[in-house]
């Protein structure tokens, strides 16, 4: 395939295996799973993962009609082995290395990567938690030994009937006994030193300590 000579279109030489062309509307274009890999020539190793945990993530079906991720771990370790000395292939590896399944958005992977590189413990990601009989939630980062779970509230939780549901939430988790620490886009600035932050208080305040 030669390269494109169109204004503002700059061409680069690449190896492809069969699979990792598909068409799209009638466009020959690279797969998901290499896309990503191309992207760590560019990419730093968080915003490489940010991408990794977008495709790795299972989809919910009521909202996004499908019901598979776009990859799995598997197939973005397999397309790292294939192409084992292409540019970017060690920042890949260490992506893929802290990738998760779960994450719903690139706040919450950014956010549990701050938390992680600040030491504090492992959270679960986007796990139905049981707060009482009947009373199921979701946060997108919980620590379940220490009852505490982090939500990160993008611009959407502006609307008058996301806060409503907000607030119900919180009372949901109070009334089980959690500790909720809500995040914004203001507690992520500057290495989202205030969010971790927030959430140590937070463990801190029910015993955790670091070892």
């Amino acid at each position: 395939m030669g390269r494109s000579r169109r204004r503002g279109v700059i061409g680069h030489k690449g190896q492809f295996f069969d699979d990792e062309i598909v068409v799209q509307e009638g466009l020959f274009i690279t797969s998901r799973a290499r896309t990503w890999l191309d992207c760590a020539r560019k990419m730093d190793i968080d915003e490489i993962t940010v991408v990794a945990d977008h495709l790795i993530r299972i989809p919910r079906p009521e909202f996004e009609g499908r019901s598979s991720p776009y990859c799995t771990m598997d197939e973005l370790e397999e397309m790292l082995d294939r192409h084992w000395g292409t540019p970017g292939i060690r920042k890949a590896r260490l992506a893929l290395e802290q990738a998760c399944v779960g994450a719903d958005s690139a706040p919450e992977t950014r956010l549990r990567l701050a938390l992680k590189r600040a030491g504090l413990p492992t959270a679960e990601v986007n796990v139905r938690t049981e707060l009482s009989p009947g009373v199921v939630r979701q946060p997108d980062l919980a620590y379940r030994e220490q009852r505490v779970a982090v939500e990160y509230e993008g611009e959407g939780h502006s609307d008058p009937e996301q806060i409503v549901r907000d607030i119900a939430r919180e009372e949901d988790f109070s009334r089980a006994g959690w500790i909720l620490v809500r995040i914004s886009k203001r507690h992520m600035s500057t290495g989202a030193t205030t969010a971790v932050v927030k959430v140590r208080r937070a463990l801190e305040q029910r015993g955790w300590s670091p070892k």
